[in-house]
């Protein structure tokens, strides 16, 4: 044992122990993308399933249909009139009042008025509950159809299907939970005013409160069918806000109800062709970590699942032979669904990626991945902590030749590497990555809060300043101070840098996997950053790569390679930050940029004295 314990500790002081930290620094980079990419494989998803046996999907027969489909069409008419006739956000409400009231609904209606880069969301809010004949009001089911949907296109066909289904469902007495309608003049602010108010969490001066209610919501469904004709197919939404997502067993549902019961196809992310192989269940992970990463709302129902409500949008896709009878079946048979739970979806998982709609992987296959690639940083931040706490000096031997002959000897002096322990001077470090983390709340508020119609050359006028930046910061930083910076503080510097970023992105795993994955991904070459005071051009070469991963320019080729505008990314998210509570820009300015800014600043720094570090 006492063996062990010496050997223990001469390996502890072996110098070639810290050269190690960067090769498994690099090495867990490498396995978490390789863990990532192997996920689409079969032997490392598991097929869907129904956890809580109390859905009984599909186990109902659905009477919709046959005279309900001249009422549906009476409805389209009056929609399309008040379409047809542009009626105000005031007027269509009267007119839908005049309708729930017809058909013995209590009906609510609620203002509300947003304010974000200048300009203001309002809009009114009219619902309808149907009280259920054999519940006592402690919970609820939500039929959402929005007056116009997430691409500002009129929800005619969804809005009518929803009118006849609750006039349908009046008729019935077997509901134990109420139903309650609810019409949003838009899919984006008007459910997030609808549902804040519902849980008492809205502000006042901005958001009225509902005149009725009714119990705990279980569920919602919400409707966009704007396209004419008949369909093929169903498309699922359901990402909602900051990467949150329901519980796996209603979109299971829906995919159970549709196959099985109304023979309809069903899709994900877009995905309405997949043929279940490698290259297409990439695809559809990819892109659902795409748009968990961004974190915004994708549909009406992306406001209710931070509530713990568990909501979807369906979107009839593609020309087919299916009609508006056949989705008006399909949300029945949902609703009857949900009519049977005893308690709100707990069994299933919340934390999941969908490899297409029957195969899904769970939080703990997945999560390793963002988890390595996170790990990378305290581990370069741990070793450089020990590094600084070393100094090499140079020792100067003697060497005495003897002859066995009384005379002088002659010294011959060889100069060799020896470590030894130094105090860190943590005050400089400590002060400037808190400087360059506060830093970041400049960028947050300027996007922010300007008008919309200035962020185009706010925009640009920061990326020019962004690229800048780290060059005057770090000649300040050599030449305006009494001490310029040591190696010893650069490695401090990175240390706490790494440190900050480590700690966040391995929390932020757990809530928004995508967005921990790809900013982590993004941030890699940040782990081997160094001074290099006498390469001018190994110097400026890594500025440049790291001038291309900047938020900024990452925030520019996103956009191009999207299809979308700087502005209308910039807009939406500073929408979402007053509307929906978005944090992705509070991560990106106050997390990524920041760790990139003293990245820079310490490929940038030249040491002040020089003492070579261990």
């Amino acid at each position: 044992m006492p063996r062990l314990i010496s050997a223990a500790l001469l390996l502890r002081r072996d110098p070639r122990l810290l050269k190690l930290p960067p090769y498994l620094s690099l090495l867990c980079i490498i396995v978490g993308v390789v863990w990532l990419l192997m996920l689409p494989l079969d032997n490392y998803s598991r097929r869907t399933y129904i956890s809580e046996n109390a859905l009984l999907p599909g186990q109902v027969h659905t009477y919709f249909g046959g005279s309900d489909q001249n009422i549906f069409r009476a409805y389209r008419h009056e929609v399309d009139a008040l379409i047809t006739q542009n009626k105000t956000n005031i007027e269509v409400n009267d007119e839908l009042e005049k309708i729930f009231k017809g058909v013995g609904l209590k009906v609510g209606r609620q203002n509300y008025t947003y304010y974000s880069g200048g300009e203001q969301f309002g809009g009114e809010n009219v619902y309808a509950i149907l009280q259920a004949p054999r519940g006592d009001a402690t919970e609820a089911i939500v039929l959402v159809a929005a007056w116009k949907n997430v691409n500002e296109e009129f929800n005619r066909n969804g809005l009518a299907l929803a009118l006849a289904l609750t006039r349908y469902f009046k008729r019935w007495s077997l509901w134990s939970k109420d139903i309650i309608l609810v019409v949003p003049p838009d899919s984006r602010a008007g459910p997030q005013a609808w549902v804040d108010a519902y849980h008492d969490a809205h502000d006042s001066s901005q958001v009225a409160s509902l005149p009725i209610k009714s119990g705990a919501l279980q569920g919602a469904i919400c409707l966009d069918y704007a396209q004419e004709g008949r369909f093929d197919s169903v498309h699922i939404v359901y990402d909602g806000v900051n990467g949150q997502l329901p519980n796996l067993d209603l979109i299971n549902s829906v995919v159970n109800i549709a196959s099985g019961q109304m023979g309809m196809e069903s899709a994900i992310q877009g995905m309405l062709k997949h043929s279940q192989k490698y290259d297409d269940n990439l695809q559809t992970v990819l892109r659902g970590m795409l748009r968990q990463a961004l974190g915004h709302a994708s549909g009406p129902h992306s406001s209710f699942i931070p509530y713990h409500v568990d909501a979807i949008t369906l979107q009839p896709v593609g020309q087919g032979w299916h009609d508006e009878m056949g989705l008006g079946r399909l949300v029945e048979g949902m609703f009857r669904s949900l009519n049977n739970l005893l308690e709100k979806l707990h069994q299933s998982f919340f934390f999941y990626l969908l490899i297409h709609k029957h195969r899904f992987v769970s939080i703990g296959t997945y999560l390793p991945s963002a988890m390595l690639v996170a790990v990378n940083f305290t581990i370069m931040a741990i070793s450089l902590w020990v590094k600084s706490g070393y100094k090499e000096v140079e020792k100067t031997e003697s060497k005495v030749e003897r002859d066995g002959k009384a005379k002088e000897g002659e010294e011959k002096k060889g100069a060799t590497p020896n470590s030894t322990t130094a105090e860190r001077e943590v005050l400089l470090p400590l002060v400037l990555v808190a400087s360059c983390q506060f830093l970041g709340v400049v960028p947050l508020f300027i996007f922010n809060q300007t008008p919309s119609s200035l962020l185009t050359p706010v925009f640009a006028v920061f990326s020019l300043l962004n690229a800048g930046l780290p060059h005057l910061a770090s000649y300040l930083l050599a030449n305006n101070t009494r001490k310029p910076p040591t190696a010893q503080q650069y490695l401090l510097i990175k240390s706490f840098s790494l440190l900050l970023l480590g700690m966040f992105l391995s929390s932020l795993a757990t809530l928004n996997f995508s967005l921990a994955f790809i900013i982590g991904l993004l941030s890699s070459p940040l782990s081997f950053t160094r001074p290099w005071p006498s390469s001018a051009v190994a110097r400026y070469a890594y500025a440049v790569l790291l001038h291309a991963l900047s938020p900024p320019v990452v925030l520019l080729v996103g956009s191009l390679l999207g299809g979308v505008s700087v502005h209308d990314v910039l807009k939406e998210a500073a929408f979402g930050w007053h509307v929906w509570g978005l944090y992705t820009p509070l991560v990106v300015w106050c997390v990524w940029w920041p760790a990139w800014l003293v990245g820079q600043l310490i490929v940038l720094g030249r040491p002040g004295n020089k003492e070579k570090q261990a």
